[in-house]
C-alpha cells in the first residue's frame, strides 16, 4: 500500500532560494507570516553560486553590484558585509584578427565585488529563516489553484497556502511546473520567450599563484572578437588574492559543454592575450549555465530580453500566484538589485509596503 502523502500548510510558498526569492521570503516572515521556501537546487543562492578556492572565494554565477544600486547597498550595510573595488588599473586587451593592447581600461566600469562572493549575501539573508521554513533539493512538479488555496507539489510532498511566488526565470516555470489552472495563453507565451539572464552563457575562472597580468601593466580586461570567450575581468580577491581572472562566452561557441572542453579552449585563449604565464593556472573552475537544469529551459528558445520587466509579471495569476526574478523587475534587470527589487515587489502585494521595514541583523 501506497503511505498517504503528508501536506503541509503555510501562508506563503516561495519557490526558489535566489536573491528574489529569499527577499521575498525573508521580508515576509518578519511581518509575521508563515513561509515555506522550495529549492530544486542542493543550495541557495540560484545565478550567485560562490565556491572555496585555496586563499579566497571565486565567483560561477553572479559577481558584480554598482554604487547606484539602493536595494544592494542597503543589504551591504545591514549585514555588515565585507566588499571591495573591482581592480581596474593598467591596460586592457583586444582581440580581433590579431591580439592588441589598448591603452588604459575602456572595457571595465567601476563596480563593486562581495569578499565572501555573490552567495555570500544571499547566505547571510537565509539566516532570518525559520528552521524547517527552506526546503532544498525540492523541485515543484505542479501548481494547482482552486477557490480555497493553492496545493504546490513535489516528489517529497504536498503543500497549501494562500499565496505562492514564483521566484525563479519564467520560461523555466512554464516549462517545469505544470498549472491548474493552465497558465493564460498570453502570460504562458510571455514567460516563454523570456530570456534567462545567463542562461546562454558559459563562465570560466582561472585561479594563479599570483597576478602576474598585474605585473605587466594590465588590468585582467579584455574582449575579444575571435572567442570563444569574449569578455575577460580581473576576478583576484583583496589584495590580488586569490590572483583570478574570469571570461564569458556564448555557450553556443562551444561543441562539446564537457568541463575539459570549456577548460582547455579557456586556457588557449588566455595565453594569447595575456602571454606564456597565462597558460599556467593553478586550477579552472568553469559553470556552464546553459546546461543547467534549472536554469535554463531545454525545448524553450527564450532569447527575448525586451519582455525583461513586462507590466504583466506585476500582476498576479489565478489571484495567488506572483512572479519575483531579476527577468520580472522593471528596474536592475540582470543584476541583483533586480531580483532583489522583484522579491520585494511580490512580497508587497501580499503585505502592504508599511509591513515590509526590512532589517538584517549584522553577521
Amino acid at each position: 500500500m501506497t503511505a498517504e502523502r503528508k501536506c503541509r500548510h503555510t501562508d506563503v510558498i516561495v519557490i526558489g532560494a535566489g536573491a528574489a526569492g529569499l527577499t521575498a521570503a525573508t521580508a515576509l516572515i518578519r511581518t509575521g507570516l508563515r513561509v515555506i521556501v522550495l529549492e530544486a537546487r542542493d543550495r541557495i543562492g540560484g545565478r550567485a553560486h560562490s565556491i572555496d578556492v585555496e586563499d579566497g572565494r571565486i565567483d560561477l554565477g553572479a559577481t558584480w553590484f554598482w554604487d547606484n544600486e539602493p536595494r544592494i547597498r542597503t543589504l551591504v550595510e545591514q549585514l555588515n558585509l565585507p566588499t571591495f573595488p573591482q581592480y581596474l588599473d593598467g591596460d586592457a586587451m583586444y582581440e580581433g584578427l590579431q591580439v592588441q593592447r589598448l591603452a588604459g581600461n575602456p572595457v571595465d566600469a567601476p563596480a563593486s565585488r562581495f569578499t565572501t562572493g555573490a552567495q555570500g549575501l544571499l547566505t547571510d539573508i537565509a539566516r532570518v529563516l525559520p528552521e524547517k521554513a527552506l526546503h532544498l533539493g525540492e523541485p515543484v512538479a505542479s501548481i494547482t489553484v482552486d477557490d480555497q488555496d493553492a496545493l504546490v507539489s513535489t516528489a517529497l510532498g504536498d503543500y497549501r497556502a494562500e499565496h505562492i511566488i514564483l521566484a525563479i526565470p519564467p520560461a523555466l516555470a512554464a516549462e517545469q511546473i505544470i498549472f491548474s489552472p493552465q497558465l493564460p495563453e498570453d502570460i504562458r507565451r510571455l514567460a516563454e520567450s523570456t530570456a534567462v539572464w545567463m542562461g546562454g552563457v558559459a563562465k570560466a575562472v582561472a585561479v594563479y599563484d599570483r597576478p602576474f597580468w598585474r605585473e605587466g601593466g594590465l588590468s585582467g580586461s579584455a574582449i575579444s572578437h575571435a572567442g570563444p570567450f569574449r569578455e575577460f575581468h580581473d576576478h583576484s580577491g583583496p589584495h590580488g588574492t586569490p590572483a583570478a581572472i574570469f571570461a564569458f562566452a556564448p555557450a553556443t561557441a562551444f561543441g562539446a559543454h564537457d568541463e575539459p572542453s570549456l577548460s582547455a579552449a579557456f586556457r588557449e585563449q588566455l595565453e594569447r592575450l595575456f602571454g606564456p604565464d597565462a597558460a599556467h593556472p593553478r586550477e579552472i573552475h568553469t559553470a556552464d549555465w546553459s546546461a543547467e537544469h534549472y536554469t535554463q529551459p531545454r525545448n524553450t528558445v527564450a532569447a527575448d530580453t525586451s519582455s525583461f520587466g513586462h507590466v504583466a509579471y506585476n500582476r498576479a495569476v489565478h489571484d495567488r500566484i506572483r512572479w519575483a526574478s531579476t527577468e520580472t523587475s522593471s528596474a536592475y534587470a540582470g543584476h541583483l538589485e533586480g531580483a532583489v527589487l522583484s522579491g520585494l515587489r511580490a512580497a508587497q502585494t501580499i503585505r502592504t509596503p508599511a509591513h515590509l521595514a526590512i532589517e538584517y541583523p549584522s553577521s
